[in-house]
């Protein structure tokens, strides 16, 4: 099991010093007429991640008032701020730099990494869905990787709600190498640790290829017996740790009352509020008191 503790109160709030030190070097600013104060940049994004936890719609942001009565910013600021912010990459930035801030702080724990997708349901339709027969909705899907600590440490691959996780693994462990190239992670020798659904001869080979251990729950596809031949590497004590990280991330991230239900009807923007809610699980550790 990790040795550090991960039992942290997920940041819904971030103080100026955290603003100015996780995500104001991220932010795409703009250039274009007279620059705003640093405390309205840090009020937007706080409200983004208010509306992020609070699950409300962008006109029911609870925003402060003036002294006058008058609120301190309309909404609709809020939201334009938001998509300038998507269509240039900040989230995916913000979170790459979280896990960049784990590593130097000694806070990753890689030697095992676990995988799984997870399904959101979409009631009010958009793009990028599918009808789950297993889920028995209509939705998307994300298959994402963290290490032994709860971090999640890989951009994650999106896809309709009807297909299948296992051909995603391919492009979702490219992903994750290329987010260890850049951060500089060594993943030789790590288990990659994943359930039944992802039981095949092609993830087994990309992960050997890629220098690694598959830890893979093998997947009798009705059969009664295993299949004949060698005994496939299996650790059932490594695999139960998946239930104190990867399925706790996914519950964790259920703290985020938006991402509940996927009301966006454009899938990216949905995504990058998937994306701030991983970012924030990461930073528990720089975020507490």
């Amino acid at each position: 099991m990790p040795q550090t503790k991960s039992h942290k109160w997920i940041p819904t709030f971030l103080t100026l010093e955290q603003f100015e030190t996780f995500v104001l070097p991220h932010l795409h600013i703009g250039t274009r007429g007279p620059q705003p104060k640093l405390s309205l940049h840090h009020a937007i994004f706080n409200y983004i991640l208010k509306l992020l936890h609070l699950g409300c719609q962008w006109s029911e942001l609870p925003i402060e008032k003036d002294k006058n009565g008058r609120p301190e910013i309309h909404h609709s600021s809020i939201y334009r701020a938001f998509r300038r912010y998507e269509t240039h990459g900040c989230f995916e930035d913000i979170f790459k730099a979280s896990v960049s801030m784990l590593h130097e702080k000694g806070q990753l724990d890689t030697s095992d990494i676990h995988g799984d997708g997870t399904t959101t349901a979409a009631k009010k339709g958009g793009d990028n869905l599918g009808f789950s027969g297993h889920k028995h909705m209509k939705g998307d899907k994300v298959v994402a990787f963290c290490d032994r600590n709860c971090n999640v440490i890989s951009p994650f691959i999106t896809a309709p709600g009807n297909r299948n996780e296992s051909p995603l693994f391919k492009a979702a462990l490219s992903q994750m190498m290329s987010t260890a190239r850049t951060i500089g992670i060594d993943l030789i020798g790590t288990i990659v640790s994943l359930d039944g659904v992802y039981d095949s001869r092609e993830n087994r080979k990309a992960i050997f290829n890629r220098r690694m251990v598959p830890n893979i729950n093998e997947n009798l596809r009705g059969r009664k017996t295993p299949k004949p031949g060698p005994k496939r590497l299996f650790d059932s004590s490594i695999f139960q740790e998946r239930f104190n990280t990867i399925e706790r991330v996914f519950a964790w991230e259920d703290k985020f009352k938006r991402l509940l239900l996927r009301f966006e009807r454009i899938s990216k923007l949905h995504y990058a509020l998937k994306s701030l809610a991983y970012t924030m699980i990461n930073l528990r550790h720089f975020c507490q008191g």
